[in-house]
């Protein structure tokens, strides 16, 4: 049966890892008679984390999407993994959810997953409540949590009374909708005497938000007036969706103790689509029309053993139904639409449309990826989904020889239900380079290829693309002379070497006076060098930055040969290098630092450990940016460094700037490890 956008409420889940965001899901779902038992992470058999990888670690690797109805509502849910390495899976699904709920324990404090969900929530203007989980356990702080969450974002305020015996909850005041509950005791209706006077006032700060929303409801307001309770909830529905107010509730997802609540907080106040429409790449809103030709966004691909490829879409406006063409805007390919699911983790339940605003799945799209738009009739594009750029690498490997093509085939496809990660070829070392956001991402995807592809990867610290330049002008001469029955073979040549090419690599110059040199051998002097620059005379990395003329020589009008002359300038090389001062060169890279004030002082004293410099500060957004330059192999592990030195606070992003001579200290090591690398291979 179709379900209209006013009746949808898609809703993420996010928040810091460990939290209780899936086994939240799995209370809303039980509650809502979707599944018939509570599942549990621990005990590997929740709805929501069916990967092999997600129930061996007992976290959420990917997002997962679950519907259930409530009170003609229907709440798709998705679940968003909150350890940081996954943090390209809460942005898929920020890209399509029309609201999102921050979970956080009720530790008594603010949890860095909290902070950072708040902050982008914040920025991007989506409407969020919080709900503090875990209430009834031994040292809960319900009002710790939400005066530490006030401290940061003034904005939150408690839509409960908490009830409290110490600091453990047993019921709550709802302030919206006037109505007790005790945990103990279900049939009390009536608000304890020693929770009125904190209702009262609570209630007063929830009547002004409401006020503030809405003009005619601040003239009734401020003429004395009473507002109804349907005026009331309505205001502060307004007011959550315009980021004036974060409610912040509480309850507890494995006892499932105040989820109801919350469940009735997200039909009455959170926004549909019809209410938050999306808006195109121009920033013009596209309305949630049903009856308008279809657009639909992909937002996560997943490789499902059974079905295949599974598209995980959200409809922009019109009616999907089996049988449609659409067109991919992005790879200018046709799809035919043949079954479209609704998702309850991993099962898929086929149905004969979606309408506007709702989110579902197909099935073996063949030219759709995550974050492309297909359309009927005229193409629209939207913004596509900003991600963070990879920041931690490492060289990729067979285990075995000859999976090669298993390991990097196997890689391709988690590609599709991965985005955030990629493989690339280093152009200098020849390494195929893994990179991500952290050392578990890249842990993980070597897991799934073991499991899916039946092949291993090893992964090792990648080589740094070291190079070699002289720092001094110096001639030599290189002499080849071959004499061994037969044809002979001779070449003669003289040159000189100096830094300072044209391009900034290699540059030949003929400066032969009276033909000592032939002509006909002169390019084969110059294609001898060329050969040559590929290995530096310290380590055997690739030479730079030289200019080469070549002044004199000599010849045999019977035995010189074009390889006579190679070998010759090979010869010259080799010597003239070594007397003009070889020195080596490293990869500088700058790094623009985002963190806390607090962590500055950590930061720029790290960074100087690292032969850093610091090039820069300044305030950005309420954060400090330190902009930095150092080397690559001072940073090959710098996101891991930086995510604990900042309790997980900073991010970075780098880029390549220039390269730069090696300390004479550390050359000795360079080259030592360079002898090794060529003996293995």
């Amino acid at each position: 049966m179709a379900v209209y956008a006013k009746d949808i409420r898609n809703v993420a889940l996010i928040g810091h890892s460990g939290e209780g965001k899936t086994t939240l899901a799995e209370a809303i779902l039980f509650n809502a008679g979707a599944t018939d038992r509570l599942g549990k992470v621990d005990d590997g058999n929740s709805t929501m984390d069916f990967e092999q990888e997600e129930v061996a670690r007992h976290i959420s690797i990917s997002l997962s999407v679950a519907n259930c109805t409530y009170k003609g509502v229907k709440i798709n849910l998705i679940d968003v993994p909150g350890y940081f390495d996954f943090e390209c899976e809460m942005l898929e699904a920020l890209s399509v959810a029309d609201s999102a709920i921050i979970v956080t324990g009720a530790t008594g404090s603010m949890t860095v997953g909290t902070e950072k969900a708040l902050e982008y929530c914040t920025e991007h203007k989506i409407p969020s409540l919080i709900f503090v989980t875990g209430i009834d356990k031994e040292n809960a702080n319900y009002q710790a949590t939400v005066d530490a969450i006030k401290q940061k974002y003034g904005k939150a305020v408690s839509i409960i009374v908490p009830e409290l015996e110490g600091h453990k909850m047993v019921g709550y005041v709802d302030v919206v909708s006037c109505s007790y509950c005790n945990f103990n005791n279900k049939g009390a209706t009536e608000i304890p005497a020693a929770l009125k006077s904190a209702f009262d006032s609570a209630r007063g700060s929830v009547i002004e938000i409401a006020a503030e929303s809405d003009d005619e409801l601040m003239m009734k307001f401020f003429d004395g007036e009473e507002l109804t309770d349907e005026e009331v909830k309505k205001g502060f529905a307004a007011g959550l969706l315009g980021g004036t107010t974060i409610p912040v509730l509480a309850g507890s997802g494995l006892t499932n103790k105040g989820v109801i609540n919350l469940m009735d907080t997200i039909v009455s106040s959170l926004p549909s689509p019809a209410i938050r429409p999306a808006k195109d790449a121009q920033g013009n809103t596209i309305a949630a029309d049903d009856k308008a030709p279809t657009v639909l966004r992909v937002f996560k691909t997943i490789a499902d053993p059974f079905v295949g490829r599974l598209s995980l879409f959200k409809v922009i406006r019109g009616t999907l139904k089996n049988g449609m063409t659409l067109k991919n805007v992005n790879s200018d390919a046709n799809e035919k639409i043949s079954t479209v699911y609704f998702m309850k983790g991993k099962k898929q339940e086929s149905a004969d449309c979606a309408c506007a605003g709702d989110l579902a799945a197909l099935a073996k799209l063949s030219a759709t990826s995550t974050g492309d738009v297909l359309c009927e009739g005229a193409e629209v594009t939207l913004a596509p989904i900003e991600l963070p750029r990879p920041v931690y690498s490492r060289a990729v490997y067979a285990a075995k020889k000859g999976d090669e093509d298993k390991v990097f085939g196997g890689l391709s496809k988690l590609k599709d239900e991965d985005i955030a990660f990629t493989v690339t070829k280093d152009p200098e070392t020849g390494e195929m380079l893994l990179s991500g956001l952290g050392e578990t991402q890249l842990d993980v995807i070597c897991k799934k290829l073991k499991s899916k592809f039946n092949c291993e990867a090893v992964l090792q610290d990648p080589r740094i693309p070291y190079r070699e330049t002289i720092r001094k002008m110096a001639e030599a001469e290189g002499k080849h002379k071959k004499q061994s029955g037969g044809a002979g073979q001779y070449g003669h040549c003289k040159v000189r070497f100096e830094p300072g090419a044209a391009d900034g690599v290699f540059e030949f110059v003929d400066a032969v006076v009276g033909g000592t040199v032939p002509r006909q051998f002169i390019p084969s002097v110059e294609k001898g060098l060329r050969t040559a620059i590929q290995k530096g005379v310290l380590a055997g990395y690739p030479m730079v930055n030289l200019k080469c003329t070549l002044f004199d020589g000599s010849s045999h009008p019977v035995d010189s040969k074009d390889i006579a002359f190679q070998m010759a300038a090979i010869l010259a090389y080799k010597d003239g290098c070594v007397k003009a001062g070889p020195v080596m060169l490293e990869p500088i890279y700058e790094l623009r630092i985002t963190v806390p004030d607090n962590y500055l002082g950590d930061v720029m004293g790290d960074m100087n450990k690292r032969r850093g410099r610091i090039m820069g500060t300044e305030m950005v957004n309420g954060k400090q940016l330190v902009t930095a330059e150092a080397p690559l192999s001072e940073i090959l592990k710098y996101a891991t460094d930086l995510r604990s030195m900042t309790q997980g606070r900073g991010k970075y992003e780098m880029s390549y700037a220039r390269y730069e001579e090696v300390p004479p200290a550390s050359v000795a090591k360079i080259v030592e490890e360079a002898k090794k690398l060529h003996e293995e291979e």
